[in-house]
């Protein structure tokens, strides 16, 4: 019998999680993220979305990982499974780098 041992602080690190404080708005045909409040100290700009990355963003506000947003891109686009993967990784390392994720 083999037993694996699941360390759940792990695993939950690979939740993601937007931080509060930001808005996504389209303006005029463009996705924006603007920082609100405290957040304009941390993010100073805004941050423009594709329509894909909206799709993402919009979808973060609750805990979710890679796997969910694959599957949500799969769900909305004609495309293939490693294309939404490598683009969903470019994208939550975008907002890692920039400190978007709790």
């Amino acid at each position: 019998m083999v037993l694996i041992k699941v360390d759940y602080k792990e695993k939950d690190a690979d939740r993601l999680k937007l931080k509060n404080g930001f808005l996504c708005r389209e303006v005029a045909g463009q996705w924006v993220v603007v920082p609100l409040g405290e957040r304009v100290v941390e993010f100073n700009g805004i941050m423009t979305l594709s329509e894909s990355g909206a799709l993402l963003w919009r979808n973060m506000d609750s805990e979710v990982d890679e796997e969910d947003l694959v599957k949500l891109v799969l769900s909305e686009y004609i495309i293939d499974e490693d294309t939404a993967r490598e683009d969903v990784r470019e994208f939550v390392v975008s907002l890692k780098e920039n400190g978007l994720i709790e």
